[in-house]
């Protein structure tokens, strides 16, 4: 996969993974399964790994933030989500990052605890004085919801440990209904004219998310107990030391369970649980393993929203075959075009699938897919619900070739395939409202402006009178209801079907209070190519303010320049990013939108971290050379723990060079230029 199609697939998916963690963990009504998430997160991994430059806030968060009829409360610890594997050679790359990561020869033996993966809602418990104090949903991974009374109902929740638990200890876990339990609560369900639940997994979350704890009372949910967060006093040395001690202090905990040294012994494991997964009266959707020493845990740490050492390895996907009805071309924000197929509607584990996206032209041509064809869908892939084939000997001589349109579907522009790239683009720019519409709304979206009362239809509406062309406009429209009357506006917002006083009053309260932002936000409202929310934010630490970052930018267009050198040794910026950046400020168009926004809006400066303690705060470091007794990765974590910007480049601004074995014109120039050079032995004394 080329950069250019990674970028277009990365966004495609991080819309599809913020959209059904909502569904999912806030409103307990998903539209996917498990099994149909986990491979959208596992395709994002995968692109990611190959092009970490695309890495960004919105792709790496966790869960979906707490609903608001539960009072907040913040984890100690986060509660991060699980790499996934989904094959042999998954769990081989596993072993061989971890032993990558710590420095460890290729035949080092490292122990690893499986245990099933339960598939239910995962909770927190914190115990205080050995009395439990509260029971927290994972929410975001930061914050979650404050489930107390519900937790308190669960038989299988000790409300009270022994006297030998730490003074504060968070127990983790998950919630899970049984399969009989189920059963008898959804026929229930159907003879009162309730709400069906699609599966366990689904009822025990709304059963233990109700707001009224005596519903929660009839439900028989149970938990299972498998890890800590916040912990006063150690308890065990090993994973299987706590699920020992767990075990002990009356907590149910999984079985059967495995301690392996070689992939080989967990790949047995995983397949005797596999055999027995339907005689299981609990959902479990694969195994988890982890790195069973604690020690190694607490070297490995964690990379975006998942331990290095732990990962869950999936059962395989289901399968059904249905018929493709009609494909549909669908422009996106950037213009790019879009295939779905769109299916007889098929229940496909227990999810009823009617659309699948077909990627692009290519992919139809591979596929050889075809209106009216009976084709094989999966519950797992690189996009949810994946087309695996066409069933030929299904296919009539009458269904004729998809011919891929030559113009745009919106706006009638012509569609374009630029050299290299794999996608098709619509040449409509701003005059094609399905761009022009998808810019706007990504720049009013939650994680940018924020505006409520301004939603996707209400911007759809707007654009299409003519009231919101572009971001400018919004901030304008207070002033144009005033002017009622004219071409632009022929009447006020509150005289509109819908509308009222009340709710136009609180449309410009909510475009007024908007106008203070952060910088970081503001620039990840642009929309700009791959600059997601971590990428926005590292610009906005750098640049400090929107004039010096479009000077720079435009200075940056000379690659020859300090500005351009220095845009690339920001940690996390590569050269095609950069390149989206300066193309992005190098547009006159674009140029006269953020000015006319800087004179409108109130651009906060970024707040910095406070490292004032740390010990090499705002040096520049550079690590060359090889390594012998930590990992690359892991010297990269120590010294930004210590305030310093690691880079990649030696230069004049440089501090400090980490020279490893074998180190070469990095460490000559460091020489020449009289910069401070430390051994791997005096870098581990210094951390």
């Amino acid at each position: 996969m080329s950069f250019s199609e990674a970028k277009l697939e990365h966004k495609i998916l991080v819309a599809e993974i913020t959209k059904h963690d909502l569904k999912y963990h806030q409103k307990d009504d998903p539209e996917i399964t498990d099994a149909e998430y986990d491979a959208l997160r596992n395709s994002l991994n995968l692109i990611e790994e190959k092009y970490p430059e695309l890495i960004s806030k919105a792709s790496s968060k966790i869960g979906a933030p707490p609903s608001s009829g539960f009072k907040k409360l913040n984890h100690n610890v986060p509660m991060l989500s699980l790499s996934n594997a989904f094959s042999e050679e998954d769990i081989d790359d596993f072993f061989k990052k971890i032993r990558r990561f710590m420095n460890l020869n290729d035949d080092a033996e490292i122990e690893i605890m499986g245990e099933p993966k339960i598939d239910g809602l995962s909770l927190s418990l914190r115990y205080e004085d050995g009395l439990l104090i509260s029971g927290t949903t994972r929410g975001d991974g930061q914050t979650g919801e404050d489930i107390t009374e519900n937790v308190k109902t669960i038989s299988s929740i000790p409300l009270k440990l022994p006297s030998d638990a730490p003074k504060i200890i968070d127990i983790r876990g998950e919630v899970y209904m049984g399969k009989d339990e189920f059963a008898k609560l959804n026929s229930e369900q159907e003879k009162n004219g309730k709400k069906i639940f699609a599966n366990p997994r689904n009822a025990a979350a709304g059963s233990l998310r109700q707001l009224n704890v005596e519903i929660t009372k009839t439900r028989n949910l149970k938990f299972f107990a498998y890890a800590l967060g916040e912990i006063s006093d150690p308890i065990a040395s090993s994973q299987s030391g706590i699920r020992g001690k767990l075990d002990e202090w009356g907590f149910q905990v999984t079985s059967p369970i495995v301690i392996g040294k070689k992939t080989n012994d967990l790949i047995k494991y995983y397949a005797e649980v596999l055999q027995e997964r339907a005689n299981i009266d609990y959902d479990i959707d694969g195994i988890v393993y982890k790195i069973n020493r604690l020690d190694y845990q607490q070297r490995l740490g964690f990379v975006s929203r998942s331990p290095r050492w732990a990962i869950a390895h999936k059962f395989p996907a289901e399968q059904a075959i249905t018929k493709i009805i009609d494909i549909d071309i669908q422009v996106g924000r950037t213009g790019v075009l879009t295939p779905v197929a769109k299916l007889e509607p098929v229940n496909v584990g227990g999810v009823i699938v009617s659309n699948a996206t077909l990627h692009n032209a290519d992919e139809i041509e591979r596929k050889a897919v075809r209106v009216g064809d009976y084709v094989t869908i999966q519950r797992a892939g690189d996009v949810i619900p994946q087309i695996v084939n066409v069933i030929m000997e299904k296919r009539t001589a009458d269904l004729v070739k998809f011919e891929f349109p030559d113009k745009c579907p919106i706006c009638d522009s012509l569609v374009i395939q630029e050299e290299g790239e794999v996608a098709k683009k619509c040449t409509g720019g701003l005059y094609c409202s399905a761009q022009a519409v998808e810019r706007l709304k990504h720049f009013v979206s939650k994680l940018a402006f924020n505006i409520d009362g301004l939603g996707s239809r209400i911007i759809a509406d707007f654009f299409e009178e003519g009231l919101i062309k572009t971001p400018v406009d919004i901030f304008k429209l207070e002033a144009k209801n005033q002017e009622f009357g004219n071409d632009l506006l022929s009447k006020k917002i509150k005289d509109r079907e819908g509308w009222g006083v009340l709710s136009e009053q609180n449309l410009f309260n909510a475009i007024n209070q908007a106008k203070k932002i952060s910088f970081a936000k503001f620039i990840y409202s642009l929309g700009i190519p791959q600059i997601g929310q971590a990428t926005a934010k590292l610009l906005a630490l750098n640049f400090d303010d929107l004039e010096n970052l479009i000077a720079k930018m435009q200075e940056s267009q000379n690659r020859e320049s300090n500005s351009y050198q220095d845009l690339i040794d920001i940690d996390g910026i590569g050269v095609s990013m950069a390149d989206d950046l300066i193309g992005f400020f190098a547009e006159e168009h674009n140029l006269e939108i953020l000015l006319e926004l800087n004179d409108i809006l109130d651009i906060q400066a970024q707040e910095k971290l406070d490292l004032s303690n740390a010990p090499l705060l705002g040096k520049i470091v550079v690590f060359t050379g090889k390594l012998s007794k930590i990992g690359r990765n892991e010297a990269k974590a120590q010294a930004e723990k210590l305030g310093a910007k690691v880079t990649g480049t030696v230069s004049k601004k440089t501090d400090m060079l980490i020279a490893g074995e074998d180190a070469g014109s990095k460490l000559k120039k460091a020489n020449e230029l009289g910069i401070q050079i430390l051994s791997e032995d005096e870098w581990i004394s210094l951390t």
